[in-house]
């Protein structure tokens, strides 16, 4: 019994030693693959790195996950190179991962759609932290972006996480990207007011406001013919910093000074004719 596992242990020693010789330089030339490949990834991936966080187009958490991509996508291709040098076909292993892949990356959709929302909105950056934004239902101060989320606090306080997908499928209005904007506000005077006095009063009012842009200059304008008022409007820029401010203390102002020189602001009112049959 002992002299069998001792002839078994004899075979496999001299199948191994055959094998080896027979395999000697697809080892030593895998092997330097293996090597050489490494070194090459390595360096092609920082290489990499050090381009994309150069290019002010990529945000630094895109740079780190393209970059990613680049390392073990080099990654498997040394690894695929190493596999042909002992004959094995690569072509059935890609296969099967690219199969695995798809069936991940079906079970994992609607996380892949973020982290594909959360490229776009890092590389194309229709908002930064700190800026005011609007995307349909969804409003906020940007907080924090991520591949996945972002962070917004909410107008009234509130903490809000949003998918990145819910962001960009959707038109992004960013309230603070431009560094001026435009004010409108329209008010109703009485149809016996004087339209050129309401006008006058307007302006008067806006060129006051160190606030109010001079270029473009503040226009006051007839904006419509209501049922029970004349709307007459005024326009003004301002620094985007000043403008809720000087929305709410215009708006105030306009009021008292109609009032202080007797134009009305009416009130809706309608006629009801009332006939008796005779």
């Amino acid at each position: 019994m002992k002299s069998d596992k001792n002839a078994i242990a004899i075979n496999l020693t001299e199948a191994a030693v055959t094998w080896l010789q027979n395999h000697l330089f697809s080892i030593a030339g895998a092997f330097a693959v293996l090597v050489i490949g490494l070194i090459l990834a390595r360096l092609l991936s920082k290489w990499a790195d050090r381009m994309l966080r150069a290019s002010p187009r990529f945000d630094p958490t895109v740079a780190d996950f393209l970059s990613s991509l680049v390392k073990y996508g080099l990654y498997a291709l040394v690894l695929a190179t190493v596999l042909a040098q002992f004959g094995v076909e690569t072509t059935s292993i890609l296969a099967v991962l690219g199969s695995m892949g798809l069936a991940v990356g079906l079970a994992l959709q609607g996380t892949l759609s973020n982290v594909a929302s959360g490229v776009m909105i890092l590389t194309q950056r229709p908002f930064k932290v700190g800026e005011a934004i609007q995307a349909g239902p969804i409003s906020g101060v940007v907080q924090e972006i991520g591949l996945f989320t972002t962070e917004l606090k909410q107008f009234d306080g509130l903490f809000l996480l949003v998918p990145n997908s819910e962001l960009w499928s959707h038109p992004i209005t960013n309230f603070h990207r431009h560094p001026v904007r435009r004010f409108e506000l329209i008010v109703g005077i009485g149809y016996g007011d004087s339209m050129e006095q309401a006008r006058n009063e307007l302006v008067a009012l806006a060129k006051a406001d160190n606030r109010v842009l001079a270029e473009p200059e503040p226009v006051a304008f007839v904006n419509s013919l209501d049922d029970s008022s004349v709307g007459v409007g005024l326009r003004v820029w301002c620094e985007t910093a000043d403008y809720l401010n000087l929305s709410w203390d215009l708006t105030e102002a306009v009021k008292a000074r109609f009032d202080e020189v007797g134009l009305t602001i009416p009130f809706p009112q309608r006629e009801v004719i009332t006939r008796v049959a005779g």
